[in-house]
């Protein structure tokens, strides 16, 4: 199944010819031929607060980030907003640079009322609904089986000198398949930390918005810098 595939990475931090800081964390798409560019530069966006308050809002499971053509802030192309986040549920609205809808997210955290897995839900404008759920039941109830190993190989992975550890099977299942009606049009593979577009339908701003949370909700998140 062919597919255009998203990657974020964490740029240095640089400074244009007048002082200011370039946006450093892009996504990056595999597949430019088609409406989707090559690459988008992702940046928080801070409330009135500042730093400070967009931290103690994110402790609650809010976000708020820009989607810009260039890491000099030329072009806005789409902005995350949250529209609620509360007793560990929460919406996020992606919109386009004019202000219109480009779709809707939601976070449900693991651990709620009878469901054991964290519930993503991506519906866009005149799309079905897709709905995907954190690991596979099987290799959840494997990893808790396996969690007084998983501790030991944790400590060891801290200490290990190996370039570009992530820690192996330690880490918990984080695999995403997103359904929708018989269909699979997303894909989060944690190989990689890769967002497999499988639908042609999804619009690529909503894609891009979808993995920068993700990645935002992962350890050693690229939002939770205190400055």
């Amino acid at each position: 199944m062919s597919s255009n595939v998203l990657t974020m990475y964490g740029g240095p931090k640089r400074a244009d010819g007048q002082g200011q800081a370039r946006v450093a964390d892009m996504v990056s798409f595999s597949d430019g031929s088609g409406p989707a560019p090559s690459a988008v530069y992702v940046e928080r966006e801070l409330p009135p607060g500042g730093t400070s308050a967009y931290l103690a809002a994110r402790r609650g499971g809010a976000r708020s980030f820009a989607l810009w053509a260039d890491d000099q802030r030329r072009e806005r192309v789409a902005t995350v907003v949250t529209l609620s986040a509360r007793r560990g549920v929460a919406r996020f609205q992606v919109l386009g640079a004019h202000g219109e809808v480009i779709g809707t997210l939601m976070r449900e955290k693991a651990l709620r009322g009878r469901r054991l897995r964290t519930r993503w839900t991506v519906h866009q404008p005149g799309g079905v609904e897709a709905v995907g759920f954190k690991g596979r039941i099987v290799w959840w109830w494997m990893w808790w089986l396996l969690l007084p190993l998983m501790t030991v190989v944790l400590v060891v992975s801290v200490f290990d000198s190996v370039p570009n550890n992530e820690g192996g099977f330690a880490r918990a299942p984080r695999r995403i398949r997103w359904r929708a009606n018989g269909q699979v049009p997303l894909e989060f593979r944690s190989k990689g930390d890769k967002l497999h577009v499988h639908a042609p339908g999804v619009d690529w701003r909503l894609a891009a918005a979808m993995i920068a949370l993700l990645r935002s909700f992962h350890a050693g998140a690229w939002d939770s810098a205190k400055r």
